[in-house]
């Protein structure tokens, strides 16, 4: 059975999309962090940098967007990796018009200029929003290319005879010059009324786009992309899942309005949920949420993953645990299902963590070449079933695979998580002893330049505890040998590392 529950709180919606009553993918979409992709902006140039020919634009977000020359030039490569597809026009070589590939942008923006621009990438952290000026205004089973004359037909429609009718039938759509069209996987089985009715109904909306840019002063949305509810009523249709489960009223009325205009294509039960106990806690989503943010991961034969991440890459160490101590009849098929239900778990805690860009997966040597084929595919298989467009790569000699996932929104852990203020993200701060020796240093250098002065240090109270033992007494020594007077104080609001020093009375820069 596959359904998608949903859970709704003043401050936050949360989908979890459950396969045979275990948790497959998750979302969670908070009021103040609303995903922008998709959408459509009457931006303003900001900052224009030449060296790496890309330009900062305002879009009247939390943060300006970022559009590189290769997302302003018409790109056919682009277009065939956002929506899997091939297109059956000619091109370069590069997959660019060749009159358009040596241009340079300051010669296409300036500052201050209003420009057209979608959102292709959700902001993260600090960094804004990654924009297109090759806009795509998406619909049901049609995609509408306003600036783009390629007309293509998804790969996922592997139907010959399916692929030849619909390309024939977008070719013969009436369309405003150098515009195009994509049908996309839903429309295998749409009627062809259906299809004419949305190409004219994405045609208004991108009328209805031109005409507010030129209304618009300044940054502001012009289009608004499909909210994540109705997203998931058309993931429940098109992946045949079986229910959705909501436990709010409003939200349960706004999911059966929705779905009216998709009963026909699949039949879904839409129910409320009353019961005592909290949804996620009564699926146990809850605790596979709880689960995706800890480091360590059990596996089901006793190994183990590691998740760790770093300013470049996202890294995931497999170890053999327990299992090893009790299985050692034949350890290469011991390490090989490990390896494979290590797989399994890295696929599922991907999309679970929403983990984007490269990853290292260091899986257990094994020796033989065909347990590594069969475990890079059981990794590739795992990772089908991702929304997010992934590229696996082979294996290393040291058993090490590196793979890309694309990075569309922010992590669980950023959802959830900020970094400790108390070790900036770190995990750990200095220990005592360390501190000390630092304070003795900065002590015998300013007590050197000083004599017959007050020297006043002021530390945290636990630190005092740990200097108490040993090195205070210490101190006060080194302090009467040059003529001074040491007086130490503490502070319960200094961090355990930070120390204040002052000389009769003036702050001293530590």
């Amino acid at each position: 059975m596959k359904e998608i529950l949903i859970n709704v709180e003043s401050k936050e919606v949360r989908f979890a999309y459950m396969h045979n009553n275990l948790l497959h993918d998750l979302i969670i979409d908070r009021k103040k962090t609303r995903q922008i992709t998709g959408n459509v902006y009457r931006g303003q140039v900001r900052n224009i940098l030449h060296n790496i020919q890309s330009a900062f634009i305002d879009i009247d977000e939390k943060e300006n967007g970022f559009i590189h020359i290769d997302d302003i030039i018409e790109n056919r490569k682009k277009f065939e990796a956002m929506f899997d597809m091939d297109f059956d026009m000619e091109y370069s070589k590069d997959g660019t018009y060749s009159s358009k590939t040596k241009q340079d942008i300051s010669k296409i923006l300036k500052i201050d200029q209003p420009v057209l621009v979608q959102v292709v990438k959700e902001s993260i952290g600090t960094k804004g929003a990654r924009l297109t000026s090759n806009l795509s205004i998406a619909g049901r089973y049609l995609v509408l290319l306003p600036n783009t004359p390629h007309r293509g037909v998804s790969r996922k429609i592997e139907n010959r005879t399916l692929r030849d009718r619909l390309k024939n039938l977008i070719k013969a759509f009436e369309m405003p010059k150098d515009m195009g069209l994509i049908c996309r996987t839903a429309s295998a089985n749409a009627e062809v009324d259906v299809l004419i009715d949305e190409a004219n109904d994405l045609l208004k909306i991108w009328q209805e786009i031109v005409d507010k840019f030129h209304q618009s002063k300044g940054p502001a949305l012009l289009y608004e992309e499909w909210g994540l509810l109705k997203k998931a009523i058309l993931t429940a249709v098109d992946k045949k899942y079986d229910r959705i489960l909501v436990d709010d009223i409003n939200i349960f009325q706004k999911c059966r309005y929705l779905y009216k205009n998709y009963e026909k294509e699949h039949p879904l039960q839409i129910d409320i949920y009353k019961g005592k106990i909290p949804l996620f806690e009564k699926y146990k989503v809850d605790l596979e949420i709880e689960k995706a943010m800890r480091r360590k991961i059990w596996l089901p034969s006793g190994g183990y993953l590691y998740f760790d991440k770093t300013e470049a890459m996202y890294t995931i160490d497999v170890n053999s645990g327990r299992s090893s101590k009790n299985e050692v009849k034949d350890v290469e098929e011991t390490l090989l299902r490990i390896n494979m239900e290590a797989a399994e778990e890295i696929a599922k805690q991907l999309r679970l963590r929403n983990v984007g860009g490269l990853i290292i997966c260091d899986f257990i040597d094994m020796r033989h070449r065909k347990n590594q084929r069969r475990l890079l595919e059981k990794l590739k298989d795992a990772m089908k079933d991702d929304y997010a467009k992934c590229t696996v790569l082979g294996m290393s000699e040291f058993g090490l695979v590196e793979m890309t996932r694309q990075r569309a929104r922010e992590s669980l852990i950023q959802t959830i998580f900020q970094p400790c203020p108390y070790c900036s993200g770190n995990g750990m701060i200095k220990n005592f002893e360390t501190v000390s020796i630092e304070i003795e240093r900065i002590l015998k250098m300013h007590f050197k330049d000083y004599s017959k002065s007050t020297f006043e240090l002021t530390i945290h109270k636990q630190l005092e505890n740990y200097l108490n033992v040993s090195d205070s007494n210490y101190f006060s020594k080194i302090a009467k040998q040059t003529n001074n007077i040491l007086k130490i104080k503490t502070s319960d609001d200094l961090h355990l590392n930070d120390y204040k020093l002052a000389i009769d009375g003036a702050n001293v820069d530590v």
